[in-house]
């Protein structure tokens, strides 16, 4: 093999393992600040009652501005994953990675422009004087942005992942079973997150529909972290047989 080829495999082989630990350090980077901000939020929000959320947020304004953070944090972190992701899978599928990284891109802008309507509720719960909207529009805007639009955010990051946990489940790039639970796991919020947006669900089973994508994304970021990937193989055949 001329020399060339082989510092070019070298270093390819070397990208795609510092693109695999970056996108293991970022799941679990993502995973804590979405739990992180899931505790603080509900915190804040725990009255029942808009007036009463109101004032919850009065009364935790640091914590509100921890959750801006946070909410930077979980942006920018998808779209490090939709980069990484498609690094990592584009020689299995560029169209099927660049898909993925589209729908990533999409969830973590969609889910920034949710930091201005944390901020506005912020200045509801804490604005006095002349400058303190009247109650009632400041109760009926609060109620609007206090409404729950995760399903939509998600339904891009379950397409995303369903895109790149099957392109990493074709390539072998993890192991086999893992890879089929990814898949698993994302298809089902491709299935569920629509529904639960079109109010066809609620309650406990739209909690219950993550367990598995976060047992899924745990392993798989400690994977990555530890081995990175393997170099993808293009005969899907033997994928398939060997499952």
């Amino acid at each position: 093999m001329p020399v060339a080829l082989c510092l070019r495999e070298g270093s390819t082989n070397m990208t795609r393992t510092t693109n695999a630990r970056i996108a293991g350090f970022t799941f679990l980077l993502y995973i804590a600040a979405g739990l992180t901000s899931m505790a603080l939020f509900r915190r804040a929000t725990s009255g029942e009652g808009t007036a009463a959320k109101l004032a919850g947020i009065a009364e935790h304004a640091t914590e509100v501005g921890f959750l801006v953070l946070l909410g930077l944090v979980q942006c920018f972190s998808a779209i490090v994953l939709a980069v990484t992701l498609y690094a990592i899978t584009r020689e299995q599928d560029k169209d099927l990675a660049m898909l993925g990284l589209t729908c990533r891109v999409g969830e973590g802008i969609i889910a920034g422009l949710s930091i201005p309507g944390m901020l506005t509720l912020l200045w509801l719960a804490t604005s006095t004087g002349t400058n303190a909207p009247a109650t009632d529009a400041a109760h009926a805007l609060a109620a609007y942005l206090l409404r729950s639009d995760v399903a939509f955010t998600a339904t891009f990051f379950a397409v995303g992942s369903t895109l790149f946990s099957y392109l990493l489940l074709r390539g072998q790039m993890i192991p086999i079973p893992l890879a089929w639970l990814g898949v698993g796991a994302s298809v089902l919020l491709v299935i569920c997150l629509p529904l639960q947006l079109a109010g066809f669900i609620d309650g406990l089973i739209t909690t219950l529909m993550w367990l598995p994508m976060l047992v899924f994304e745990v392993p798989l970021a400690l994977w990555l972290l530890a081995k990175g990937v393997a170099t993808p193989t293009p005969d899907a055949n033997v994928m398939i047989r060997s499952a």
